[in-house]
């Protein structure tokens, strides 16, 4: 059983609106090449659920009515398992929109996708590479036997095209989440143990890393239920509230859109089917809104939203704090 049903509750979470705009957050399908832990996705190979061409036309539309977007924001399961993913790429980095491609590694080495680190280099894409550790056994019990060896061959791809390395404009970053039921530590030292191990032990160079929490959703959530940990975990989240994060939380500046195109004011809400408050409507589809501001709309909280505001903060670009 999935743990939605406490999450739909209504909750005492304090009452946000929407900031400016800034990024369009976009899951491309749910189909991944892994099947990890603390996906709360609940992405994997047999996931068919895939955004159609239709739909990725509409967010090119809602891009060039949207000046403002500075920011398209690529998510999955595997984004680049899409077949329109590099259409869609091509077409945003032409009208001049920063992509970011939240990549897990491993699919720049599965069979057809052998030029995807030249293409993403080609259009300047940013990377956002899932590395929950860099020690192999860690990476390889959250994520599946030979995923941290598969891993580095990636970022040593990566590098070799100028990724991670400060002169090159070429943006790697990575993400780090707990293995288990507690929040990240402090991101800075954490970033520089990783520098330091990973550059000692592989010549292995990037940007920033981002301490992401483990939200109880989906995948992880039901972990935590099978385990009898979920009220415990939910109990940390609210007792390390931090009301200063509420300023930063990234359902401020982003919009979320699902495979089908409807939209939500964050992943997670996605996931939970939550959608974004819009005239009353059920759910509203990403072309209904073109043109218009949703500057200053209510955000849709419940409990889980005590996960982005826990100790320093959790959000899309690592620690608020």
């Amino acid at each position: 059983m999935l743990p939605t049903l406490p999450l739909l509750e209504q909750s005492d979470f304090p009452a946000i609106r929407r900031g400016a705009l800034e990024t369009l957050q976009v899951n491309l399908g749910y189909r991944c090449n892994q099947q990890c832990l603390h996906c709360h996705v609940n992405a994997g190979p047999k996931r068919t659920e895939v955004m159609a061409r239709e739909n990725i036309d509409a967010i090119i539309d809602y891009l060039r009515a949207t000046p403002a977007i500075r920011h398209l924001d690529l998510t999955g399961g595997a984004p680049e398992l899409n077949p329109h993913f590099r259409h869609l790429v091509e077409t945003a980095t032409g009208l001049g929109v920063h992509v970011m491609d939240r990549c897990n590694l491993t699919i720049l080495e599965e069979p057809g996708q052998e030029s995807l680190a030249e293409f993403l280099a080609a259009h300047g894409v940013e990377v956002i590479a899932s590395l929950p550790c860099y020690l192999e056994d860690n990476v390889d019990k959250q994520r599946g036997k030979g995923v941290f060896s598969s891993s580095l061959k990636a970022l040593k791809k990566l590098n070799q095209l100028g990724y991670g390395r400060e002169d090159s404009g070429l943006r790697l970053n990575l993400v780090y989440n707990p293995q288990g039921p507690s929040l990240p530590p402090a991101q800075g030292p954490l970033e520089a143990a990783y520098k330091t191990h990973l550059g000692e032990h592989y010549g292995i160079v990037f940007n920033r890393l981002f301490t992401l929490a483990n939200m109880p959703i989906a995948r992880f959530g039901s972990m935590l239920i099978s385990k009898g940990q979920f009220n415990e975990y939910m109990t940390l989240l609210r007792s390390a509230y931090a009301a200063e994060n509420l300023k930063s939380v990234m359902c401020r500046s982003l919009l979320s859109v699902d495979w089908q195109g409807y939209v939500y004011d964050c992943d997670f809400n996605q996931m939970l089917g939550l959608p974004m408050l819009v005239a009353g409507r059920p759910r509203t589809h990403l072309s209904q809104i073109k043109g218009q501001s949703v500057d200053g709309n209510p955000i849709v909280v419940r409990e889980h939203c005590y996960g982005c505001t826990a100790g320093q903060g959790s959000s899309c670009g690592g620690a608020l704090a």
